[in-house]
Parts: C-alpha cells; structure tokens; sequence
C-alpha cells in the first residue's frame, strides 16, 4: 500500500506543477506567434487546464474503469466551481466580467447538464459523439460571442503573460513539452495508486474518482486560482474554471466514451452525484450572477456545500458484489500487481 500511497502523492504532485508549465508555455506560444487571444484564451488555456482531468479520466477508461473516469469528471466540476472558486474568493472578492456571465456561464451549465443526462446508465460511443459535437459547437459559440471583445482579451493575454517580443520560443518550447511529459507521467501514477488503493479499501473506483483524483487534477486550477487571487488578477479566474468544466464535460466526457465505454457500476455516480454536480454549478452561477462577483460569505457557502455533500457520495464496492450485473468487475482486477 506504501508503494500506491507514493504514487498517488507524486503523481498530484507532478500535475500540480507539470499541467500549469504545460499551460503556460503553450499559452506564451501561442501569443508570441500572433495567435487569436479567443483561441489561447478559449481553447489552449481552457484546453490545458482539463489536461489531467482528460489523461487520468482517459487512462482509467481505457483500463476498463470507467468509473474512475466518470467520478474524476463530475468532481472535477463540483470542486472547480466549490472549493476552488470558495478558496479564490475567501482571499479576495472575485469579480467577475459581463463577457464570462454572458459567455462562459451558460455554455457551462449547458454542458454539465448535458453531461449529466448522457451518462445515466453508462456511455457509448453514440453519448461520446454528441458531446465531441457539443464540444466544436462550444468553441464555436465562444469564438464568435467573443468577436467584439478582442482588445479586452488583448489586454488580459498581455497582463498574464507579458509583451509578445520578449517571449523565448526556445525556452516555452521546452516548458511545454515537459510540462506535457510531467503531466502525462502524473496521470498514469496518479490513476495506477488510486486503483490499488480502491482495490485495498474496498471503495469504488467511482468514489476515489469523485474525491482523491478529482483534487488532484483540480490542484492546477486551485494553485492559478490562488495565485492570481493574492496579486488582485481576478479577472480571468471565474472564466477559466468555467471553461474547465466545459472541457471536462464535453471533451473528456467525449473521450471516456469513446475510449472505454460501458456502464456505470457505481449507482451513486448516476444519481446523487450528478446531482450534486448540477447543483454545484447553478448555485456558483446564481451568486455569480448576482452584483457580478463572489464575496466572502458566498465562498464560505461553496465551501460548506463541498463539504457537506462528499460524505453522501460514499459507496464501496459491496455493491458491486451483490450486483446482478454482468460487467460487474472486481476494481483489484484492473490493478497491476505490484513487483514483489
């Protein structure tokens, strides 16, 4: 168990930091080569920041626990837009602009909802096609409802990531792909200990999704949060973690569908927590909505709300053994075993 301790703990660890250089170095690389500030913003930040949600849900899915990838894409969302946006807002208000609660904020719920809808009783690659399609109408939506923004987007780009003529295509090249490197690394140790240590605790591979993995692949967003909430930079905060869970609903939800599809074993994952997660999303965008920010005491709600609603998406995997389902599997099954 040691061993699968040590993976988890490094594998959050390199996602932390591997996924925020992977960002980075592409996001100043798309700026230095004149990219469309819609794009870097929309695609490659929002993109990058669903990274390790992507690899360790992909990774899981095609293990055949599937489980593992549906619970990390719905408590990636409950935590992005809970206990992320909570800690951000605790330090400072979050304001938040008229584009991101006209833009992303819709597209948001929309996506969670559909995703939501689609996984009841499981995915298949009919569910991955649609959300796929989702997906490229989203980017779609976001480019063209973003048109006339374009010196505010400017403006954003330049604050976070400096004067386009100084940036070292050598040196981002490089933080990029070891970022890339870092990160996929991390999935794979990530999902590789959370596995066994289901297996061990005799939980379901959907929960330790929901929970351990889920705030690990959140820590990229949770750190940048953080970060830009301490030195005032708010301004991209909300808009970056509702594009997270656009990404992760559509994009990821598309590829767990596509690379493992199959039921959903874990009944909580379908029920409650999907529950939670639409919830979660409508209750951030409510308080969003209202005087456009996220002030203290409605960070101290998010947070409260996390808290509380974890301990009723607990199932173990008891459930799997009295199911008369055919594909019901023992998670120790899917584990590497360990060299002894």
């Amino acid at each position: 168990m040691l061993q699968s301790l040590i993976f988890v703990a490094a594998g959050i660890a390199l996602l932390s930091y591997a996924a925020d250089a992977f960002v980075d170095g592409a996001a100043r690389l798309a700026v230095r080569f004149d990219i469309s500030p819609v794009i870097v913003g929309a695609v490659i930040v929002g993109f990058g920041t669903s990274a390790p949600e992507m690899l360790v849900s992909g990774l899981a899915a095609g293990r055949g626990d599937l489980d593992l990838g549906v619970g990390n894409v719905i408590g990636s969302n409950v935590a992005n837009v809970t206990l992320v946006l909570g800690v951000a807002a605790l330090v400072t208000t979050i304001g938040i602009s008229r584009l991101t609660l006209r833009r992303e904020l819709p597209l948001s719920i929309g996506s969670v909802a559909l995703f939501a809808v689609l996984v009841q009783g499981g995915l298949n690659r009919i569910e991955g096609t649609v959300l796929l399609i989702a997906m490229i109408g989203a980017l779609i939506f976001l480019r063209h409802a973003s048109a006339g923004d374009q010196d505010g987007l400017d403006d954003e780009l330049d604050d976070e990531y400096g004067d386009p003529s100084e940036i070292q295509v050598g040196t981002e090249w490089l933080r990029t792909l070891a970022g890339l490197f870092g990160t996929v690394l991390g999935a794979w140790l990530l999902v590789e200990g959370a596995l066994d240590l289901a297996a061990r605790w005799g939980l379901t591979g959907g929960f330790i999704g929901l929970t351990m993995v889920a705030i690990g692949t959140s820590l990229p967003e949770l750190v940048t949060a953080v970060a830009a909430a301490r030195m005032g930079h708010t301004e991209m905060i909300v808009g970056n973690l509702l594009g997270s869970n656009i990404f992760n609903s559509l994009a990821v939800g598309a590829i767990i569908s596509l690379v493992g599809p199959g039921p959903v074993l874990d009944s909580n994952l379908t029920g409650v927590a999907t529950g939670i997660m639409v919830g979660a999303v409508v209750l951030a965008g409510l308080f969003m909505i209202t005087k456009a920010s996220v002030v203290r005491w409605e960070a101290a709600v998010l947070l409260l709300a996390y808290l509380v609603s974890m301990p009723f998406t607990i199932s173990d995997s008891t459930d799997c053994e009295t199911s008369e389902a055919a594909d019901c599997v023992d998670a120790s099954a899917l584990v590497v075993a360990e060299p002894s």
